[in-house]
């Protein structure tokens, strides 16, 4: 049947002509990521429709192996990714690619500082997925198709990434998304199988889905596993699965390496540098579920805002089932990245009945407990990364002692402080330092908040203290006052 194509022109918005422009003079260095940020898109479709099918089996359309499949072509000059997840409408496309529609977006570009590092750290924050194509094409055509609806709804996206794209209906039997890529010239190193297969293999082995490239021989073995496939002519062809094809949270520790667990990191939390810590961890008994939780090195730009949360994914028996789960871990440690997957939970749970669920509660409490841990961990034993993690989130921690009464105790002595002990500016004072160095006699732990470090260091209230040489600590974050009205005494000892 014939298709009204409905071809359009149209503009990207602003902040998307801001974003690719961005992309491809700050992330140049770091250009194999594209690879990365299109198989992440690629699984993030499938977990979609598994999610969807689960109350509509009718979009797998008799098709339920969900594959990602990567090729290249050296005499068009084109490296296509192609998926059969969930695909997208018309609307979706304009939506998800001519638009950012996140919140977040305008603090975003006011953090951005012109430093090239600085801007690409921001960037990988923020999440460029598809833009990143750029970085290595001129010219990015997508063809896609929603699951569950008619062939002749396909479309088909193109763009030269220069401030307008083309948009059109077409005929497309299969549903899922084709990404082809349009090399720029110099970029013909991508048109490699042993490259290609290199870097799915460093950044995307943990994806849980097959992801298959046409068959290669090497010497007289093929390498990878053989699948059947078959050419878009029908003929038969061999593939292989390049990447371990299993969910890596639920391999045993043993079985992942340190980079492996830094590079699944950068999927899940949208980041491209490794994190500062990690825990794992497999709880059995009652309830059963596993968590990999990430500390990252670096705040996010919309870290203040306590609304935002784009840390923990639910799964439940590996089914995806929601991003930023709120309800696993509180404000206070809303910068917390990472995977939680029940085995006990209904396949078909949905936010409303997470807020009042006695299994979400417990998971989220044995959740918070491994973070607090963990930083435990890095407080005494990994001094340098406590102190990084402390110039980047002490002062979202600090809100712990307001928000959970229970681990207030467990979080006072994570906090740190400026004191009259040293004579810089530095956080680096613990309670349990300042109770160690108390004067004889003394039972009270003293403080003073301030609007600046340099205002509390030079208040004439300390002169009496310095006199007597007790020591006092210099509060100036705004969320001290807080602190203090609800911690009122650590170890026996009154804060005043």
């Amino acid at each position: 049947m014939s298709v009204d194509t409905h071809k359009e022109t149209l503009g990207f918005q602003t902040e998307v002509r801001q974003l690719l422009d961005l992309v491809i003079h700050s992330l140049y260095s770091n250009k194999e990521i594209f690879l990365r940020e299109l198989i992440s898109n690629a699984s993030d479709a499938a977990d979609k429709l598994r999610f969807e099918a689960l109350s509509d089996d009718g979009l797998y359309e008799g098709q339920g192996e969900l594959r990602i499949w990567v090729s290249f072509d050296k005499d068009t000059r084109t490296v296509t990714v192609k998926d059969n997840g969930i695909g997208m409408s018309r609307q979706e496309v304009m939506d998800n690619i001519g638009t950012i529609a996140k919140s977040g977006t305008r603090q975003f570009f006011e953090a951005l500082t012109g430093d090239q590092a600085r801007d690409s750290q921001l960037i990988g924050q923020f999440g460029v997925g598809f833009y990143s194509s750029f970085i290595v094409a001129d010219k990015v055509t997508v063809m896609t198709r929603r699951a569950g609806v008619g062939a002749e709804h396909g479309v088909r996206w193109e763009s030269n990434g220069e401030g307008e794209y083309t948009i059109e209906t077409m005929e497309r039997p299969e549903r899922g998304t084709e990404v082809v890529l349009h090399l720029r010239q110099g970029e013909d190193g991508f048109l490699d199988g042993y490259r290609l297969r290199a870097i799915i293999r460093k950044f995307s082995d943990h994806i849980s889905l097959p992801i298959l490239m046409a068959r290669e021989e090497v010497g007289d073995e093929p390498e990878g596993e053989k699948e059947e496939g078959k050419n878009e002519d029908g003929a038969s062809e061999e593939s292989e699965t390049v990447n371990k094809a299993t969910a890596l949270w639920s391999r045993t520790k043993n079985d992942i390496s340190e980079e492996e667990y830094r590079e699944f990191y950068k999927h899940v939390g949208h980041d491209f540098t490794a994190p500062l810590a990690w825990t794992h961890n497999k709880v059995e008994g009652k309830l059963e579920y596993t968590s990999l939780l990430y500390v990252p090195a670096h705040a996010s730009f919309d870290i203040w805002d306590r609304s935002q949360r784009h840390g923990i994914k639910l799964y439940v028996r590996r089914v995806f089932i929601m991003d930023d789960a709120e309800q696993l871990m509180p404000p206070y440690l809303r910068f917390v990245r990472g995977v939680v997957d029940s085995s006990d939970l209904p396949l078909n749970i949905s936010r409303e009945i997470l807020q009042q669920n006695r299994q979400i509660d417990a998971m989220r409490s044995g959740s918070v407990k491994k973070v607090l841990g963990l930083l435990e961990h890095l407080a005494k034993e990994e001094t340098e990364k406590y102190t990084t993690f402390w110039s980047e989130f002490g002062r979202v921690l600090k809100e712990g002692v307001i928000d959970d009464v229970s681990n207030q105790e467990r979080i006072a002595k994570l906090l740190r402080f400026a004191s009259t002990h040293n004579a810089t500016d530095d956080q680096d004072v613990s309670l349990t330092d300042y109770v160690s160095r108390m004067a004889e006699g003394q039972d009270k732990i003293y403080y003073i908040v301030a609007d600046s470090h340099a205002a509390a260091s030079s208040s004439p209230h300390l002169e009496i203290f310095r006199d007597k040489g007790i020591e006092v600590l210099l509060m100036s974050d705004g969320v001290d006052e807080w602190v203090v009205n609800h911690l009122t005494e650590f170890e026996g000892k009154a804060l005043q």
